[in-house]
């Protein structure tokens, strides 16, 4: 099994921080743990949570993972420390990485992210931003690459708001070679950066389409994915959202346009009979609770991977 010893130390902000065999080895690796065919330990290890936004999946299975590697894990709630109270994030990442071997960031802006990341001595994850939710992602790609066993010829549909999930699955899509089509309603596509970075990423650039039509963009799909149409942060924006996204939900309609083996994905939370009806996320299509659980496999091998000498 590949090695890379690159990613040992290293910052993942980003899913274009890995390279392709970089994030085959995460996969392979996460594999092997969920199947109980490798234990690895990490004695006295502790990660930092820095959340400044809520979370259940990404909270949990980071907390979990840690545990599971022989770790342990603080919890740098911001409401009941400095971070709050405005302290310069130079400030507490050089504190912080002093005390803890890694830190993992939920927050809103990337840039504050970055911050975190230059002043910091120890490996900062990106746990969400709003360009980007990496380590989901991950999660995603193992989802698939478990049902299909590999991602050749795989099709994946993203349905939804051209947002963080949309542009991190956009990046390691490109990173694996697989088709990616993103169908949002017009103003909603994603990050164009995003979009540019991972058109240099892919061989085949025909691989990446981005449409407002959602009909061309499932046809055939192997994968449906989507999530919720306002992230945290955007619910002043939530009712005129719910009026530009009619038409995009996933319907057994929408499904029936994909291939007839088509698995269903979604990262949760889920408003169901917005974005997704109680029909698909039921349906023996849908594959998001076992995508949920990779989240705490994925993880695991991240952090070690990580925190490898």
């Amino acid at each position: 099994m590949l090695e890379p010893k690159e990613l040992a130390n290293k910052n993942f902000l980003s899913s274009s921080d890995m390279s392709t065999q970089e994030v085959l080895h995460v996969l392979e690796l996460s594999k092997k743990i969920k199947s109980k065919d490798i234990k690895i330990e990490f004695d006295n290890k502790v990660l930092g949570l820095i959340f400044d936004k809520s979370s259940t999946r990404t909270r949990v299975s980071f907390q979990v993972a840690m545990s599971r590697l022989g770790g342990s894990t603080i919890d740098l709630n911001p409401s009941t420390s400095q971070i709050g109270r405005g302290e310069p994030i130079k400030d507490t990442a050089r504190v912080l990485s002093r005390y803890c071997d890694v830190i993992a960031i939920r927050t809103y802006n990337q840039l504050d992210l970055e911050e975190y990341a230059k002043w910091s001595s120890k490996p900062v994850i990106n746990a969400l931003t709003d360009l980007e939710h990496p380590c989901q992602a991950l999660a995603d790609f193992l989802t698939i690459q478990e049902e299909f066993n590999g991602f050749n010829e795989v099709v994946l549909t993203f349905i939804g708001d051209g947002n963080n999930i949309a542009n991190s699955l956009i990046l390691c899509g490109a990173l694996l070679g697989v088709q990616v089509r993103i169908a949002c309603p017009k103003g909603y596509e994603p990050n164009s950066l995003v979009v540019k970075k991972a058109n240099e990423i892919y061989k085949n650039k025909k691989l990446l389409t981005i449409t407002n039509d959602i009909h061309s963009a499932v046809s055939g799909a192997n994968v449906v994915y989507t999530d919720v149409w306002s992230s945290m942060g955007e619910e002043n924006q939530k009712k005129k959202k719910d009026q530009d996204f009619i038409g995009f939900t996933v319907n057994d309609e929408i499904v029936k346009r994909a291939d007839k083996d088509a698995i269903i994905l979604h990262c949760l939370p889920a408003y169901r009979s917005k974005e997704i009806t109680d029909e698909v996320i039921e349906s023996k299509n849908s594959r998001v609770f076992e995508q949920a659980e990779n989240r705490m496999h994925v993880q695991q091998s991240l952090l070690s991977c990580l925190l490898s000498k």
